[in-house]
């Protein structure tokens, strides 16, 4: 079957990027490797318009069922390569898919402090995914790695079930997080700021005890939370010859990338708010552009 649009990527860009596909009546296909991306481990969304407070997971459940309720086909499939020629084939881990044209929102993935032994701690102390794993550790003692809205709403969460928070960040204060989330962290008795600090090592055999900071001084914790941002998946892109601005995907006002017939969208663009409800409205513009250049 030959789709009008196949959308590599089932975050929140990609979502909304088959809804209005779906309402162009477009024959669509989305192939992504977890639904919702990156926002379904968010434990607080607090921003998005008609939700005061909700979770990332029941957010993204919402727009799965919303896009599948429309017709949209959704595979959980891990994108290999994408070949070009008359028009598009796709392939996958599972198969090969042919389509008109292509929209991009692959997103990105969480950077890593790349200490030795991060790897090998990762599920034994070590985790990216306060959402995942907040509930291992009722009355540890935690730490959280970063001074975002990601390490300040993971600080948040953890401190609900943890008995003692520690936040290590390398700058003098919070600079980059929202007022809001700083002010709620601030009020929390058992989180605690490291400001000026640097995580340079972990410790343990087989299990975290502790890490050890720039300054010499050490902490011992029952589990840390890496929070210090995330990097483009950009292999597709790479391979497809797409312009970039930086480390992200150069798009124009109607998402189109420079290769005729690919569109990007989401985190992974240009775009210099990267929040989720930019990344929808990057899907809907991506979607329309789309469908006017297939009835054009």
């Amino acid at each position: 079957m030959k789709y009008d649009v196949i959308i590599v990527g089932s975050g929140p860009a990609g979502l909304t990027a088959a809804l209005y596909g779906a309402r162009y009546n477009m024959k669509v296909l989305v192939i992504g490797k977890v639904p919702g991306g990156t926002i379904g481990e968010a434990s607080k969304v607090c921003n998005f318009p008609t939700y005061e407070n909700v979770t990332g997971m029941e957010l993204v459940k919402k727009m799965v069922d919303q896009i599948k309720n429309m017709g949209v086909e959704i595979k959980m499939e891990e994108v290999t390569g994408i070949d070009k020629g008359k028009g598009f084939s796709v392939v996958t881990n599972k198969a090969k898919y042919s389509c008109k044209k292509i929209i991009l929102t692959t997103g990105t993935q969480r950077r890593k402090l790349n200490l030795p032994n991060e790897d090998k701690l990762i599920g034994y102390g070590v985790s990216y995914c306060a959402t995942c794993d907040a509930r291992l550790y009722k009355d540890k003692v935690v730490a959280v790695v970063g001074g975002s809205d990601a390490a300040l709403t993971a600080a948040l969460l953890l401190s609900e079930f943890a008995k003692k928070v520690s936040i290590v960040y390398r700058k003098d204060k919070f600079f980059r997080g929202e007022q809001a989330w700083v002010s709620e962290v601030k009020k929390k008795k058992n989180i605690t700021s490291i400001f000026n600090s640097r995580v340079v090592k972990l410790l343990g055999e087989g299990k975290l005890s502790g890490v050890e900071l720039n300054n010499g001084k050490t902490l011992k914790l029952d589990g840390l939370f890496v929070e210090i941002g995330s990097v483009p998946l950009d292999e597709l892109a790479k391979s497809l010859k797409l312009k970039f601005q930086g480390i992200f995907i150069a798009v124009d006002k109607k998402q189109k990338t420079n290769v005729e017939g690919i569109y990007a969208a989401g985190d992974i663009t240009n775009n210099p708010l990267k929040q989720m409800v930019t990344a929808c409205a990057e899907g809907a513009v991506a979607a329309n552009s789309a469908y006017r250049e297939l009835n054009s």
